[in-house]
């Protein structure tokens, strides 16, 4: 069994959302920790599991990172993690459909996310790097963040559609 462990420095988890329906609103977890074990090298047989502190959600707008850890939205005080554990990896040609169980906000949900495998290198220290691309879309009031405003146009302050994208490396760990 090879176990590998994210690459914080290199890895970003973000999501993207409209607001006002006219621009998009990008965000991301600074705080997480993600592991995988495998025994094949195609990774179909992959075990998956993700946990993001909510309390490191940021916008680069502190006012609006603080709305979002509010009840209004993630209530991080309440549910201080968003966490993934995957159930199923599909290959098909080069294409990786990641199915799991993803938990935000208290509400568990399958979710199925697509992705590539960008391959793998060793880096100046020797450690062997594997990189990943997922991207999936959620719809949030399906997780309970219901939280919205109707604009004087009769639009949406916040679209229900979640983007989430993860850019990630892992570092394959040797079992003794």
């Amino acid at each position: 069994m090879s176990k590998f462990v994210i690459d914080n420095l290199h890895s970003e988890i973000e999501f993207k959302v409209k607001h006002l329906m006219i621009s998009t609103v990008t965000g991301r977890f600074t705080n997480f920790t993600a592991e995988i074990t495998s025994d094949k090298e195609d990774f179909t047989d992959a075990q998956i599991s993700f946990e993001a502190d909510v309390n490191s959600i940021t916008t680069s707008v502190v006012d609006r990172d603080n709305h979002l850890k509010s009840p209004d939205f993630f209530d991080a005080e309440s549910y201080p993690k968003l966490t993934f554990k995957s159930t199923n990896v599909v290959l098909e040609g080069s294409t990786y459909h990641v199915t799991g169980l993803l938990n935000i906000h208290g509400v568990e949900k399958e979710v199925t996310l697509v992705g590539e495998y960008n391959g793998n290198d060793t880096d100046l220290y020797g450690n062997k790097k594997h990189g990943f691309e997922l991207t999936g879309t959620i719809k949030r009031s399906e997780f309970g963040l219901t939280f919205n405003a109707t604009t004087d146009k009769g639009g949406l302050l916040v679209s229900d559609d979640v983007k989430l994208i993860a850019s990630v490396q892992f570092i394959e760990v040797v079992m003794a």
